[in-house]
Parts: C-alpha cells; sequence; structure tokens
C-alpha cells in the first residue's frame, strides 16, 4: 500500500506544513514553499492541511502507484501522464494498483505538489514531516527522495473526484511585485537606497533556493556591516556586503546579523518560490494592517473557492 518512486527527479522532498516552536533547538519551519498549491492540493483530496505531500521542485518525477487511491497534483504547469495519458492538474484522479504516474518538466512556475487521500504516512521528527536536507532531519532519511523510495499511504474508494475550475487555478507569470512590510533596520539604508530597492527590477539569481531568493540588480548600500544576531522571520529581506538582497523563504536559518529592509509578506514569498532564475521582481511597501487584511482575505479565499465534482473515470 504505497507509491514507489522510479524516478526522483531534479528535487522531490516529502513536506507537512512545516516544523513549528522549534527554533530554539536552531531548527527551522521548512515546509512547502508554496503554501497555496499545497493547501489546494489538501483541499481537492479532502485532507487535512497537515498531510504530508511530495514536493517536486522542476519535474521530472516518475511514480509506480501499489494501491488504489485518489491522487492530485497542482502547481506549476508541467504536463501530467498517467499510463502514458494526458491528466489535469488541480484534479483528483482514481490511480489503482499498477498504475505509473509521470510528471513532466514545467513551462511554467517550477514546483508541483502531489498528494493522495490522508497524505503519506511517514513518521515526524521534531513535530513534523517537513524534509530540510541542510538539518538532515523529516521525510524518509533526512534527504531528498531517491529511486526506490517507497511512500507509505492509504487506500480509499470512497472519496468523489473532484477539480478547481481553470479561472481559478493560480497562474505563474515570469514576474511578481511582492508586497513589502519594512522593518525598524530600514532606517539603516538612507532615502536613496530605499527608493533604488522599491524601483528596481530585480532578477532572481540562480542561486535561488530553498533556504532563500538571491537577487541581482543595483547595489544597495547600509551605513553599518551588521547587526547582533537575532530570529528571521519567513520572507525577511537581508541585504548582505555585496549589497544583493536575499529574500529568506521555508529552510531559513534560524538567526541572522544581516541588516533586513523589512519582510515579504508571507503571501508574496509563497508566490515568489514559484519564480525560475532570471524571473523579474518588483517589491511594494505596505503597512501591517494592510499585510494583515491581504492574508485574512488570501485565506478566506483558499477555503471557500469553489470545487467541481467530476463523474468517476
Amino acid at each position: 500500500m504505497s507509491l514507489r518512486i522510479r524516478q526522483p527527479g531534479v528535487l522531490s522532498l516529502l513536506q507537512d506544513r512545516g516544523r513549528f516552536g522549534q527554533h530554539h533547538l536552531g531548527l527551522t519551519t521548512g515546509g512547502p514553499m508554496d503554501l497555496e498549491a499545497f493547501l489546494l492540493c489538501q483541499r481537492l483530496l479532502g485532507n487535512s492541511a497537515d498531510c504530508t505531500l511530495l514536493e517536486c521542485s522542476f519535474g521530472g518525477l516518475e511514480v509506480e502507484v501499489n494501491i488504489d487511491t485518489l491522487l492530485c497534483v497542482t502547481g506549476a504547469d508541467a504536463p501530467l501522464l498517467i499510463n502514458g495519458k494526458p491528466a489535469d492538474l488541480w484534479t483528483t484522479h482514481r490511480v489503482r494498483e499498477g498504475d505509473r504516474v509521470q510528471l513532466g518538466h514545467p513551462q511554467q512556475g517550477c514546483r508541483n505538489y502531489l498528494g493522495v487521500v490522508d497524505g503519506f504516512q511517514v513518521a515526524p521528527q521534531f513535530g513534523s514531516t517537513a524534509t530540510v536536507l541542510r538539518e538532515g532531519i523529516g521525510g524518509l532519511r533526512g534527504e531528498k527522495l531517491a529511486p526506490d523510495d517507497v511512500l507509505p499511504c492509504r487506500s480509499d474508494t470512497q472519496r468523489p473526484r473532484l477539480r478547481l475550475p481553470p479561472a481559478e487555478r493560480p497562474h505563474y507569470a515570469g514576474q511578481l511585485t511582492v508586497r513589502v512590510v519594512p522593518g525598524y533596520q530600514q532606517q539603516h539604508f538612507d532615502r536613496l537606497q530605499q527608493r533604488r530597492f522599491y524601483s528596481a527590477a530585480w532578477s532572481v539569481s540562480q542561486r535561488a533556493d530553498r533556504m532563500g531568493y538571491r537577487l541581482e540588480g543595483p547595489v544597495i548600500r547600509c551605513d553599518i556591516a551588521g547587526i547582533v544576531s537575532e530570529g528571521i522571520c519567513l520572507g525577511a529581506i537581508q541585504v548582505p556586503a555585496d549589497g544583493q538582497p536575499i529574500v529568506l523563504l521555508n529552510d531559513r536559518q534560524t538567526i541572522g546579523g544581516y541588516p533586513k529592509l523589512g519582510s515579504a509578506i508571507s503571501i508574496d514569498a509563497s508566490r515568489m518560490s514559484q519564480l525560475r532564475p532570471g524571473g523579474t521582481v518588483h517589491f511594494a511597501a505596505v503597512s501591517p494592517h494592510a499585510a494583515h487584511n491581504a492574508l485574512h482575505m488570501h485565506h478566506w479565499r483558499l477555503q471557500h473557492l469553489p470545487l467541481q465534482p467530476l463523474p468517476e473515470e
């Protein structure tokens, strides 16, 4: 009763919502880079929000099904094949023992989420199954998935098939405006540096990863070289000595000593994770009040998006 990995693709990791409350141990949050696609996959399957799914970055995944269940893939615009036949993303499919599922390389976006009913049944570590490679914890062995890995799961033949209507699906473009809540260290960047930061079109570096998205553009100067190390939140925008900002994401370190301009709001940090190297980022400052409103409206929308029932295949 499992899925077996035939080809893991470029980078495939098991993730639940993340590892919370463990920063005092030096353990970061981890979890899905694109929380929106992750949560919509759970909702389509009828899962709780914290079930364990597979995050596949840049495609190339192939799995063999050894159970009868529902399967769903959300996220980047990548070709999905079931037994060699094209299948829709953002749709639950009834798969049976012996089926083969292939996920190609994305045309838009870069991360997909593959889920089954009740998620993959793996043991949590420090309260979570989220895989963090730097820390060597989570998933099966604290590592990325490899050929012949077995992902235990439960059979289900009762839940209805659903799909998210095309008009409601996220669209992953090559550019994004990221809303930023300015931080108290912004005072160490003079007005010229702040205008430079907010007016520039930043390019996603080849060194962008789950720890943080490094950006390339005009050099941003600060009147201090560093600060006493302090806790770092999701979306924190550090400016190291080379003046090229880094937007810190799920696998960020728990503390850091670079000055920060502010923090990207979580919704936009999530969307940013679908940008490929070479993608373009613009920043716009918003108030904490506006950030809270945007977050609550986004969560309400995710919970109330209409799902369409489908006939059995």
